[in-house]
Parts: structure tokens; C-alpha cells; sequence
């Protein structure tokens, strides 16, 4: 499962386990601390601030020359470009100085992040164990109504699937970056499966954006979707050779997070064989 929906709108499953997780340590952080009124969600608020600048900032540095062809790029977070380890650093380091500063504040916020991990791990591992991460076994057809099969067109590669629609302005924005890497990246297999559209109207977009592509599907149904749990728009899945689905986007790709996805991709395929 990779979003649900609220309402009308699909939040990444993610997002929403965090949410959960922060609202936990808060709550548990705040029923410690009541008999010296102390709460935590200021603190928290803040090892999340500095978790997203940080994790931003360490992405960037690595990429750096990838973001230097369009710098503007760098303040676009929604390509999901971070690096984790060092946005948790950031988090813990924010923590130990509120708590060094305040001994009040020491149990509560150790008490609270605690309960709050302990959540987030539990809802997560839940999760893991229901999702299904093999290839899907959908009916696709191509651009010229042809039976399509994502296992034969793998060949043994990893596999590169792209969920867009000609009406997504995301999906539209990220199409040259995901074009370019199919021409680039001849050891992966790079499938485009258009979701809900038909040949002539996915055939219209890709002949007036110019785009050349190759392993372009169709899903009417949005098979694909439904299969992996997502119906947001664009979402990228990353398989490894056995078919294992080993990474996910949601948004728009930059070309840095591509790339970063990518050497994900090639180093778990290579631990794999």
C-alpha cells in the first residue's frame, strides 16, 4: 500500500504513518510531563523542520551537479530528493540539545519519541507484510492494441515502471527526465504505463511533447494501481532482476532523485545476485 485516500485525495501512506507516529510521541510526551506541565510538541515540531532542511541539504550535496543544470530545482521538495540518515541525525541532535538544555523536558521526550518509533515500526512492519512486492501480473496492451506482459518485456533486468496520464502535470513534467534515462540506462527496462487513457489519446500527448519512447503501455483500468496500492499520479516503481519491488516514488522525478533511485536500484540488484 503506497497512499490512501482521504476523501478526494491520495496521501502517501508514508506522510500519514508519520503524522501518527508524531502525534503519539506528542500525546505520550504531554501525559509525562503533566505534573510539571511540560509538553513536547514544540520540540518535535522542530526536529522535524530540521530533519527536512537537513536531509535536503545532504541530498543536494551529493547531486550537486545534477541540480546545477536547473539550481532553482533545488527548492522543489516534492521530487522527494532526501537523504534520510542525515535528516535523523538532525532530529536526534535537536532532541539531546532541548533535553540537555531543560532536564524537565528529558523523560517526556524520551518517553514520547520512544512510543512514537515504537508506532511508526509497528504500523510499518503491518504493512510490509501485506503489500505484495511482485511484479504485477496485469493484462496491458500496447500503443497498437497488442497483449503486453511486464515479466517478458524485464528480460531479466530491473525494471523501471512509470504510472502517468496525459491530463497529470506532473507526470508531463517528468516525462523528458524519464525519457532521457531509457536512452541512457540500457541495463534497465523502463515501461511507461498510461492509466485510464486510451491508445489514441496516450499516442496524441506523446506525438505533440515529441517524446520518443519505447515499452509504452496501456492500463485502462488502472490495474497496476489498484495492484500496488496507489492511486496517485505519477508514481514510479523500481523492481529489481527477480522482480522484487525494492523502491517506490510518488510526485514528480527529478533527475537527481532518478539517479538516486537508480544506484538504489543497481546496488540492491547486485547484492541480490
Amino acid at each position: 500500500m503506497l497512499t490512501v485516500n482521504l476523501g478526494p485525495l491520495p496521501v502517501p501512506i508514508s506522510l500519514l504513518l508519520l503524522m501518527v507516529a508524531l502525534l503519539v510521541a506528542a500525546g505520550v510526551g504531554r501525559q509525562v510531563g503533566r505534573g510539571q506541565h511540560t509538553g513536547i510538541f514544540n520540540i518535535l515540531t522542530d526536529m522535524l523542520i530540521a530533519a527536512v532542511l537537513v536531509a535536503r541539504l545532504a541530498f543536494v550535496a551529493v547531486w550537486f551537479d545534477t541540480y546545477r543544470v536547473t539550481p532553482w530545482s533545488i527548492l522543489d521538495i516534492r521530487d522527494g530528493g532526501f537523504t534520510p540518515w542525515a535528516g535523523m541525525a538532525a532530529a536526534l541532535l535537536v532532541a539531546v540539545w532541548r533535553g540537555w538544555r531543560r532536564a524537565a523536558l528529558r523523560k517526556p521526550l524520551a518517553l514520547g519519541l520512544a512510543a512514537g518509533a515504537l508506532v511508526w515500526g509497528a504500523m510499518f512492519g503491518a504493512i510490509l507484510m501485506m503489500d505484495n512486492t511482485a511484479l504485477p501480473k496485469v493484462s496491458l496492451t500496447t500503443l497498437a492494441g497488442e497483449p503486453a506482459d511486464l515479466a517478458a518485456l524485464a528480460a531479466g533486468k530491473p525494471m523501471v515502471v512509470n504510472l502517468w496520464a496525459s491530463w497529470c502535470p506532473p507526470c508531463r513534467r517528468e516525462m523528458p527526465v524519464l525519457a532521457a534515462a531509457q536512452k541512457q540506462e540500457t541495463g534497465v527496462s523502463f515501461v511507461f504505463a498510461n492509466q485510464g487513457e486510451d491508445g489514441k489519446t496516450a499516442q496524441h500527448y506523446l506525438d505533440a511533447a515529441r517524446l520518443d519512447l519505447a515499452n509504452v503501455l496501456l492500463d485502462p483500468g488502472a490495474s497496476i494501481g489498484r495492484e500496488v496500492g496507489s492511486m496517485a499520479l505519477p508514481t514510479t516503481l523500481f523492481y529489481d532482476a527477480n522482480g522484487r519491488l525494492i523502491d517506490t516514488h510518488l510526485g514528480e522525478l527529478s533527475a537527481a532523485s532518478l539517479a538516486s533511485k537508480l544506484n538504489q536500484l543497481r546496488s540492491r540488484t547486485n547484492l541480490s545476485n
